[in-house]
């Protein structure tokens, strides 16, 4: 397509404030995204961050920025924050041969036999968990199941079984997490100056782990990642493992507890959806030991977790740079702004999905193909070359803890408490989801 001949007419919308433009409206306002586009269509403008953005809303608009026009893009777009708290190094950062290169040498730390070597691991951490919630009162699950997923993620991304450096990892996770859309202020006193802090911390713990490493090799995810190698028999810096470990371990966290509070959350809301995933269990896993096999023959619950990425991503948007001006849908977007696909936009999207509103894990079913003919209509762990690389284990994860939760427990929600939704800094209801466990 040639722009030469396009009117420059830019997308409906407003810049907001000076210097800050809308952010605080995208920070404070959950339903910030699905508000302007009632009232501006499925391209608007915004700032953000005091960069000019045009937010593009749909498959067609995901098509167009993963793959039919992804050169004219890159992730850049990320707030400054995300590049700050991650590192440049980080896999969602690079581009072109180091991005292939680098998530070549990542991916069999997550997936395959990898995946198999961490589901006693997994096990054993959410029983203890379990345990634990059926002799308390009630429960605050969101808090809970971030805190069982990052005992699970410092034992096999980062090797830890100290209790006490679990507390200090968890303690630094929370600080970079509440970092990533506070205000840009460094000074040590703000959110966004404790995450710096804070990912320094994590990033000299890593460093001490990985010498340990050397003298006494592992088969944790940051000891495959030393001796990981390429095609050419050269494997990563060291400064390249610290940074992919460090993003590895902040965003399965993240992505993980988010889906793993849906989920309960979800599964008491709907007998009838609870009822069948406890039938299934029961029919494929009941008491035989947990295996890959088993767990990909769980496929009802498979419907479930993509119904839940579909309903409750983890974030609500992803970010891109323009690197070249183009039209799309009419309208001019100039190089150098910032272009932010909306994630729960493209997921209400009724052309796709019928009752957009309703949990419907049957609209996933092998009968009802209409939304697996168009590319790109469920991306909540991202699209294109860019997507997560570690969907694998955190849906493994949840997986496993759901068979033992489900086939030894019951849980109810408690009255009086808010789940709507709060998306920073990442999706979890209001109140944490207050729950009753006891044991079947």
């Amino acid at each position: 397509m040639t722009f030469a001949n396009k009117k420059e007419t830019l997308p409906p919308g407003s810049f907001g404030f000076p210097l800050l433009g809308e952010t605080l409206s995208l920070i404070n306002d959950s339903k910030f995204l699905e508000k302007r586009q009632k009232l501006y269509g499925p391209i608007f403008k915004t700032k953000i961050f005091d960069r000019p953005t045009a937010v593009m809303v749909g498959y067609e608009a995901n098509q167009f920025i993963f793959s039919s026009h992804a050169d004219h893009f890159s992730t850049e777009g990320w707030p400054d924050n995300f590049k700050a708290l991650f590192g440049k190094q980080a896999l969602i950062f690079q581009e072109g041969e180091e991005h292939r290169r680098s998530r070549k040498l990542l991916t069999p730390t997550l997936h395959g036999s990898a995946l198999a070597n961490y589901l006693a691991t997994i096990e054993e951490i959410s029983l203890t968990y379990l345990q634990a919630w059926e002799q308390m009162e009630s429960v605050t699950w969101f808090p809970e199941l971030r805190k069982m997923t990052i005992e699970i993620a410092c034992q096999l991304l980062l090797g830890s079984k100290s209790r006490e450096d679990n507390e200090r990892l968890c303690q630094w996770f929370l600080e970079i997490t509440a970092g990533l859309l506070s205000l840009p202020t460094p000074w040590s006193w703000t959110p966004f100056g404790r995450a710096l802090q804070a990912r320094k911390q994590t990033l000299a713990y890593i460093e001490k782990a990985m010498d340990l490493r050397r003298k006494s090799p592992t088969k944790d995810v940051l000891g495959m990642l030393m001796e990981t190698k390429d095609e050419n028999g050269k494997g990563l810096s060291d400064d390249e493992i610290k940074s992919q470990a460090f993003s590895l371990f902040i965003g399965t966290i993240a992505n993980t507890a988010s889906m793993l509070t849906s989920l309960c959350m979800v599964l008491a809301q709907h007998p009838d959806i609870l009822a069948k995933v406890k039938d299934e269990q029961q029919q494929i896993v009941n008491e035989s030991p947990l295996t890959l096999e088993n767990l990909k023959q769980i496929i009802y619950l498979d419907r479930v977790l993509k119904e839940i990425e579909r309903c409750y991503p983890p974030i609500p948007s992803g970010y891109r740079r323009v690197l070249k001006p183009f039209v799309f849908k009419d309208y001019y977007i100039p190089q150098g702004w910032n272009v932010m696909y909306s994630i729960i936009g493209t997921h209400k999207d009724s052309r796709i999905y019928s009752e957009p509103e309703r949990f419907d894990p049957d609209r996933f079913a092998p009968e009802q193909i209409s939304n697996k003919t168009v590319d790109y209509s469920l991306v909540g762990f991202g699209g294109g070359t860019h997507s997560c690389i570690g969907i694998a284990f955190a849906k493994t994860l949840i997986k496993v803890f759901a068979s033992h939760l489900l086939g030894k427990y019951n849980w109810e929600l408690l009255p009086n408490q808010n789940l709507t939704f709060k998306v920073i800094p990442i999706l979890h209801p209001h109140s944490g989801l207050k729950v009753k466990i006891y044991k079947v």
